[in-house]
């Protein structure tokens, strides 16, 4: 009887940024499971294979080339989910991107903006557009990805952990907002993943010997440990649960900062 509540065959499952890394575990997790795949991304190249992976496992997938921070990019992605399958029962809003650490006064505006246009208007687009479907049917499911520097601080990435925060606080007041009209919006907040992203971290010095030497693992997490919190959230086994961010860190926050600056 558990296992009945992971099952998503005819569910339709709308990712963004499912083109690698977590986003790309994430869908093929759910194709595992027989869900129907609506993928956006900026790399089509990287989403195409995805969906290629996926049809691999039987599921039905689609891909729409998708700018999350561009509001009709985002509406037309989600049109894209509504009239291929008839519904939308669950998105994972994952699209996001990271920028060179920097002091504040030494950060370019446009790095800044971008930042912020991409991991906290882009979930908000998504949330607006996704939500106006789902509100219709009386249900649905959403995970946004916020990060570990949505609850603390990372030197240096003021950008992201403005935007991350951010996007723990759409989460928190978008469950509210929702939790009477059969909705459940969570997020996860994930720790040191290893994705193209974050090895673009290598050059920070002692990096890799904080993870090595002061992880309490001993190592960075993997995507598909992440799309097991995710179909969680999206499963009927999280039924009660719904605007909370979701730790997957591996104990680092329990552990403390970032001893490696």
């Amino acid at each position: 009887m558990q296992n009945d509540l992971f099952r998503f065959e005819e569910k339709v499952i709308l990712i963004t940024g499912a083109a690698t890394g977590i986003g790309r575990a994430t869908a093929l997790a759910f194709a595992e499971k027989g869900a129907s795949l609506v993928i956006g991304d900026m790399n089509e190249a990287g989403a195409l294979e995805t969906v290629a992976l996926a049809k691999e496992k039987g599921a039905k997938a689609t891909f729409l080339k998708t700018d999350v921070s561009n509001f009709d990019d985002v509406g037309k992605l989600v049109e894209m989910a509504v009239s291929t399958y008839g519904r939308l029962d669950c998105a994972f809003n994952n699209a996001g991107i990271a920028a060179p650490a920097a002091l504040l006064h030494e950060m370019e505006e446009a790095a800044f903006d971008r930042v912020i246009a991409v991991d906290l208007k882009g979930v908000y687009n998504c949330l607006h557009h996704e939500l106006k479907h789902m509100v219709k049917a009386g249900k649905g499911s959403i995970v946004n990805t916020a990060s570990v520097a949505g609850l603390i601080p990372e030197p240096g990435l003021a950008n992201y952990v403005a935007a991350k925060h951010g996007v723990v606080g759409l989460t928190k007041t978008a469950g509210l907002d929702y939790a009477s009209r059969g909705i459940r919006i969570n997020a996860i907040a994930p720790g040191w993943i290893e994705t193209p992203m974050t090895r673009a971290m290598e050059d920070i010095p002692g990096f890799w010997k904080f993870l090595e030497d002061g992880h309490p693992m001993h190592r960075a997490g993997k995507p598909e440990e992440m799309a097991g919190v995710v179909l969680f959230l999206c499963s009927d086994a999280a039924s009660y649960v719904t605007g909370q961010t979701y730790v997957a860190d591996g104990g680092q926050t329990v552990r403390g900062l970032f001893p490696y600056m």
